[in-house]
């Protein structure tokens, strides 16, 4: 069976397949990131408490699921990926123009997963908690409010983040070798990787609070309305891009 030659090999079995899935889950996840942020969200606002509750309960719980396995998913498959495209030492893969690509990517896609596990997931928890109490005749837990603010900004972070992450996800393989100098190698990558990580950190940061709390400048224009998040998701996305490729990496 074909599928089977040079499997654990670059362009062998389980790299394509490997890559399938990563879409899949891939898919899956920021669909399910999406819905959250533009469908569920602004449609939670507009719902007496008593629905939001039950709609809190029996349907944002089951997409949770679904949303945190898919990152797991996603995650580990672009390890195997990873590991495999590396395990070439003759091509050079992370000194190359598309090594540059994917480790941006990487970048802001671990920090999503990241946000999912150790800020979403926890938060829902607390929240989902304090729906289900109330449901039963109890009192509502105290730190609902402030679970939900936090999982609320990190949720609108990955938003943000996940336009660059898609965007070099895709440029690694199809674009990103325009920029190869005569070597094949990239120039002023550290500079580049400088760059990208000061932009990084500041959004990230923000998002969790470590930044003058949940509720500073840079969380009130970036993540209070999710049409802002997706025009400035866009503009973040352009100075990485335009500055970190067409200027400072340009061979």
């Amino acid at each position: 069976m074909k599928i089977f030659d040079n499997f654990f090999e670059v362009g062998g079995g389980l790299q394509f397949m490997a890559r399938a899935g990563h879409i899949l889950v891939g898919i899956t996840w920021i669909g399910l990131l999406y819905f959250f942020n533009f469908v569920q969200t602004p449609s939670f606002a507009e719902m007496e408490p008593g629905a939001r509750s039950e709609a809190l309960r029996k349907l944002t719980l089951r997409a949770l699921w679904w949303f945190r396995w898919a990152a797991a998913a996603t995650f580990a498959l672009g390890i195997v990926l990873l590991g495999i495209y590396s395990s070439d030492s003759d091509a050079g893969y992370l000194k190359s123009t598309a090594g540059a690509s994917i480790i941006t990517g990487m970048l802001f896609g671990i920090t999503m997963f990241a946000n999912v596990w150790m800020v979403i997931w926890p938060a829902q928890k607390i929240n989902i908690g304090s729906a289900e109490r109330v449901a039963a005749g109890g009192e509502a837990d105290p730190n609902a409010a402030a679970a939900a603010k936090k999982g609320a900004r990190a949720s609108r972070c990955n938003t943000f983040f996940s336009i660059t992450m898609l965007w070099f996800m895709v440029f690694t393989a199809h674009f990103s070798p325009h920029f190869a100098n005569a070597d094949g190698g990239v120039s002023n990558f550290a500079v580049y990787i400088v760059l990208v990580l000061i932009l990084w950190a500041v959004v990230e940061a923000s998002a969790l609070g470590y930044i003058g709390g949940l509720d500073n400048a840079i969380n009130k224009l970036l993540f209070d309305d999710h049409k802002k998040t997706i025009i400035y998701g866009f503009v973040y996305l352009a100075v990485i891009y335009f500055v970190g490729w067409e200027l400072i990496m340009k061979p």
